[in-house]
């Protein structure tokens, strides 16, 4: 293998890095992720790329749970963890369970509203997405507070009243930005669940 950056230990690595630094700024985990690179090259430059020495120089680097750490600590930041799969999956309920309960009738949207309100709750209170993460899932968990009104009265407008029918369409609408939230957030607790079975 000519490339010691293409063996398959090394990608290994490197991705759980990756994964482990995912909430330092850009620019600098790009650098960390360059540095451990041409470091990884020269030091397998002058020998045969074995397992074997792949492996040690691996070592010498540290693993990538130390090396996320220290990078992390220098940001001033410390790495989020898990939470257990019940909290998780409560939250990501939830924020899911606020669009179709919108679309109870009668009292639907304030179902759906106090969903999404206690999901924003869940997830300001957690300990596992970092803040932007956190400012952003809860903008669009709330958002329905002001969306399905406006809605309404669009639809109110344009149609001269509101039909069952249309209460529906707004609450499906409204609601929308709720699983986009979850599905946001799901991504992230997998990423980071991964990221901390890796290192």
């Amino acid at each position: 293998m000519n490339n010691p950056i293409e063996h398959p230990l090394v990608r290994a690595h490197l991705d759980a890095v990756a994964r482990g630094t995912a909430t330092l700024p850009p620019e600098r985990r790009r650098e960390l992720l360059a540095d451990l690179r041409e470091h990884i090259e020269v030091s397998l430059t002058e020998a045969p790329v074995t397992e074997e020495a792949v492996r040690a120089v691996l070592a010498q680097l540290g693993t990538p749970r130390q090396i996320a750490d220290a990078a992390l600590a220098e940001e001033g930041q410390a790495r989020p963890a898990p939470e257990t799969a019940g909290w998780t999956n409560l939250t990501l309920a939830l924020a899911v369970l606020a669009l179709p309960l919108s679309l109870v009738p009668a009292v639907g949207p304030v179902l759906g509203f106090a969903a999404a309100v206690f999901a924003a709750v869940r997830v300001t209170r957690s300990r596992q997405w970092t803040r932007r993460e956190k400012r952003q899932a809860t903008l669009l968990l709330v958002s329905p507070l002001v969306l399905t009104p406006v809605l309404a009265v669009v639809v109110t407008v344009l149609s001269a009243g509101l039909t069952p029918g249309a209460v529906l369409a707004v609450c499906a609408l409204g609601f929308c930005p709720s699983p986009v939230a979850a599905i946001r957030l799901s991504r992230s607790a997998a990423r980071l669940r991964a990221a901390d079975l890796a290192v």
